[in-house]
């Protein structure tokens, strides 16, 4: 079910949401959070639509704020999707015009969920300062994706620069994978310490750069990151210790784990797509501390290897 609000209040539009409810049956007992997705016009129903699959798991309300500060009159329109065509969770999206366009927070505020998490997310390139917008402050989690920028691995070193408490990144839900197999590859004899790590990606894969910071924090070691042909991601990760070179090397969507004295282990290990990772984003509403330590603290152990970047 849709229904358009045109030139209404949050107040009508939290009693239009009761009614239909109501109507159709739909409750609120399940919705876990508070999703809300700040889009433009020309993106809203992209980022709903991919917002509506990642919250299958955590049913939310999802509240897309999409600003037109040059629309004209100063009013706000509204959309309200129910049942099918909201999947698991329930979707209003607010049109703020005009001067409303910079008060986003204070229409927001009376649709949010009572008693639960509010988790803002840019589907789109976002402010420097995510934290210090006015969505960001009332967010307990930040979600950005710096792959969206037109320098992905400048824009991760700026999230690290303006990192608060909350932040995370999508770039960083592409590394999750890779991270669980590599401490797998770890947890086996010999139990030796990684003495040099090698990190191969994509001259525009921020993702290679936040695993990189990651494995440098843990392990301790000096990260060399190696620039290949923009467009492949995360390519190959080398744990350089005494007894050999443990690595993990990529091709399209399959990969081989090479560890010494071992079998290598070929499998899946497709590139996540926005679904997958803004999902893997959602599975957590608390700080993530190890992103942090991976942006802030990683980022500047890395060596990068400028020679091939395009």
């Amino acid at each position: 079910m849709i229904v358009d609000l045109e030139k209404t209040s949050s107040a009508d539009i939290s009693k239009k949401l009761v009614q239909l409810r109501n109507e159709v049956g739909s409750m609120t007992l399940g919705r876990v959070m508070t999703l809300v997705v700040v889009s433009s016009r020309e993106h809203v129903d992209e980022s709903l639509r991919v917002a509506s699959e990642a919250t299958r798991l955590h049913p939310s309300r999802i509240i897309a704020v999409v600003d037109e500060p040059d629309a004209g009159d100063d009013d706000l329109n509204a959309q309200i999707r129910l049942g099918g065509d909201a999947g698991a969770s329930e979707i209003i999206v607010l049109g703020l015009r005009g001067e409303l366009a910079e008060h986003g927070a204070a229409a927001i505020t009376p649709l949010l969920l009572p008693d639960s998490p509010v988790v803002a997310w840019w589907p789109m390139q976002a402010d420097e300062n995510i934290g210090e917008t006015q969505i960001g402050r009332m967010a307990q989690r930040r979600i950005t994706d710096v792959s969206l920028s037109d320098d992905p691995r400048g824009e991760i070193l700026r999230r690290a620069m303006y990192y608060t408490a909350g932040d995370t990144d999508m770039a960083w839900a592409r590394t999750t994978r890779w991270r669980g197999l590599l401490a797998g590859a770890l947890d086996l004899p010999p139990y030796e310490p990684v003495q040099r790590i090698v990190v191969k990606g994509a001259s525009d894969s921020a993702s290679t750069d936040l695993l990189g910071g990651w494995l440098s924090v843990e392990l301790g070691c000096p990260v060399q990151r190696e620039l290949t042909e923009p467009g492949r991601g995360l390519v190959a990760v080398e744990l350089h210790r005494e007894s050999g070179v443990i690595s993990l090397i990529r091709d399209g969507e399959q990969a081989i784990l090479r560890q010494p004295d071992q079998p290598d282990r070929q499998m899946a290990l497709p590139r996540p797509d926005a679904v997958a990772s803004l999902a893997e984003e959602l599975r957590r509403l608390d700080k993530d501390e190890i992103y942090r330590d991976a942006l802030v603290r990683g980022l500047p152990k890395i060596v990068a290897d400028d020679e091939h970047d395009e």
